[in-house]
């Protein structure tokens, strides 16, 4: 027997949808889609071979997924193509495009390629206990060097890269591999990567 009735997640994702439409609308996201999670609810998204970003609790969720990671972002839309719905287990999957706020000089959308998504869990009373989302880290990079040649790249977009580039952590981001050897070899790509990126 399902945990929860359809009907209810179904309303659960009308609530959803209406909140992300009214967030981009607004250009605020932590406000209404922050009380859209449970007290002890989890988020999280993995970054790379060795980086996970993982918000424990609403209020990191609202300060650190919402709020942090999304500067630069406030304007940018994510529309939903489509959700399925797994009534049994309570879980949702949600497959969503990122669309930045500006367009190419030929007037189309500058739009990460490939797939992206959520996958959530409904915890009840209308709130989701779990979400991890999923998209091509590689072309979310290719998009953020044509804006940037196009200078058309936020300049919170730029300040986050730049931290990462010299290998500052951004709040809730976590190592996956505890190993020393890794580490090296993370630290080693960042020095190629400044070398390349910076002539440094």
């Amino acid at each position: 027997m399902a945990q929860y009735p359809r009907e209810e997640i179904e309303e659960m994702i009308r609530r959803w949808l209406e909140a992300n439409r009214d967030s981009e609308k607004a250009g605020e996201w932590a406000h209404r889609l922050g009380q859209m999670y449970s007290e002890d609810a989890e988020y999280r998204w993995n970054m790379g071979p060795n980086r996970e970003f993982i918000a424990r609790g609403r209020q990191q969720i609202e300060d650190w997924a919402l709020g942090a990671h999304m500067e630069g972002f406030e304007a940018w839309r994510y529309p939903y193509d489509t959700l399925l719905i797994d009534d049994q287990k309570g879980e949702v999957i949600g497959i969503w495009r990122q669309v930045a706020p500006v367009k190419r000089d030929d007037g189309t959308d500058y739009e990460v390629s490939g797939l992206g998504g959520s996958w959530f869990r409904y915890g009840g009373n209308f709130q989701w206990s779990w979400q991890k989302d999923f998209f091509d880290l590689g072309n979310v990079k290719a998009l953020f060097m044509e804006l940037a040649a196009d200078g058309k790249l936020e300049a919170p977009v730029k300040k986050k890269l730049r931290r990462l580039a010299w290998g500052q952590a951004l709040p809730g981001v976590e190592p996956i591999h505890k190993d020393p050897s890794v580490f090296r070899s993370l630290k080693a790509l960042m020095a190629m990567i400044r070398i390349v990126t910076l002539g440094r």
